[in-house]
């Protein structure tokens, strides 16, 4: 039987599910209800019963890995990739094989679960993605570019909010599109910056690695007292500082800007080199509970700029600086090779590399690790690799948005 119609008939299965009374939550993104995972334990029994009269779930194993690895063979681009998602929606025998077969972006360099965005990306080539802005509501939406094009619609992935506050600024990170804020169950981080805009912390929802500690705030410490909704995350765990520097005499130039990775290894670029890697997201019940309002702590005094440790605490934490431009003399302007991914000059534009104090220059030092550039109005593409992940790449580059009153 050819794969497309393996596949239309088990989303016609999971169709004739859903309309016995379940809402099958698939997918990838969390943008609506209808691109969910299925969440173990809370399947009523409904849906068991049905799945055990499926055809489809009496395969054989063996048979079953088979047509399961065809499937994510094939599917390689998005938005085809929707029917990997929609196979692991089926149940959880099917579940566990996919995510068994899909890889981590790093080997596969493809974006398919929501845990793919906290995941290092491929160390082979750089993943184009591209960010759009709303001024009206201060939001900004990332998505994955489906083609070489800087105008495709693109695959969303992650989306944040502006939230301005007298001594700082929170860039709330979220899943979803719709629902940013801090209380909610698809928050998975957020950025801080400063009074001036010249320091930044990017927190982390979940742990980055067994040995992280969470940030000394007051919303975690009524946490851990539980006397907040448990829809609260468990804490924000700082996994990387941004530092501009300062313009004070005011002369013209691109900006100067150093990223310390605080949970990656400054060894990660070389040959051999590893990052800590999340596998999935903490286990939660946050579907199970009703939504109660999350009430916002004055934590800015706690959560403050220093270094948070490595799993590793004798390891070097990574950091990257940005390419030095070149004066064109015919342009007039500060220049960068960006391969023809940006196309309208900006102070906001930069590339990544390891900083030299991360060890002997060498060719790993000169790869752009990330890349930011402006393309249109409220248009810039984001280009990212290993060791950085989507969420820390997306966070940094939230930082350039944000107005900067001592560098310009």
């Amino acid at each position: 039987m050819p794969l497309k119609s393996i596949i239309q008939d088990v989303r016609s299965e999971i169709g004739s599910i859903s309309r016995r009374g379940f809402d099958v939550k698939l997918g990838y993104g969390l943008r609506s209800r209808s691109h969910r995972v299925v969440q173990d334990g809370l399947v009523p029994v409904v849906v068991i019963d049905a799945l055990k009269q499926s055809c489809w779930a009496n395969m054989p194993p063996e048979l079953l890995m088979d047509v399961l690895k065809r499937i994510e063979d094939s599917e390689s681009d998005w938005p085809p990739r929707k029917h990997v998602i929609a196979c692991a929606g089926v149940c959880r025998t099917w579940r566990e094989i996919t995510k068994e077969l899909v890889k981590i972006p790093e080997v596969s360099g493809k974006l398919t679960f929501p845990i793919s965005l906290k995941q290092p990306g491929p160390r082979d080539s750089l993943l184009q993605c591209f960010i759009k802005r709303n001024r009206n509501t201060q939001t900004y939406h990332l998505y994955l570019g489906l083609t070489q094009a800087l105008t495709d619609n693109g695959k969303f992935l992650l989306a944040a909010r502006k939230y301005r506050r007298p001594t700082c600024t929170d860039y709330i990170i979220s899943l979803n599109a719709d629902d940013m804020t801090k209380g909610s169950g698809t928050y998975i981080g957020k950025l801080r910056s400063n009074f001036l805009g010249t320091k930044f912390v990017i927190f982390d929802g979940q742990p980055p690695h067994a040995g992280a500690s969470v940030s000394k705030s007051r919303s975690s410490r009524l946490v851990g007292l539980k006397q907040v909704s448990p829809r609260v995350p468990a804490g924000n765990f700082p996994v990387a500082h941004v530092q501009y520097e300062l313009n004070v005499l005011g002369s013209r130039g691109p900006r100067r800007m150093q990223c310390t990775m605080d949970a990656i290894p400054a060894n990660a670029i070389e040959p051999g080199g590893v990052v800590p890697t999340q596998t999935e997201f903490r286990p939660s019940n946050l579907d199970s509970l009703p939504s109660l309002k999350f009430f916002r702590s004055k934590s800015s005094r706690s959560e403050n700029f220093s270094s948070g440790p490595l799993a590793n605490p004798k390891e070097e934490m990574l950091v990257l600086k940005n390419k030095a431009p070149r004066w064109h003399e015919q342009l007039q302007c500060w220049c960068l090779n960006f391969r023809g991914r940006v196309t309208v000059a900006s102070v906001k534009n930069f590339q990544l590399v390891a900083s030299p104090e991360n060890g002997p220059a060498g060719q790993e030092h000169d790869k752009v690790l990330l890349q930011f550039g402006k393309v249109g109005k409220d248009l810039f593409t984001m280009d990212y690799r290993y060791p950085i992940s989507a969420f820390q790449a997306f966070a940094i580059c939230l930082s350039s948005f944000d107005t900067k009153i001592a560098c310009e």
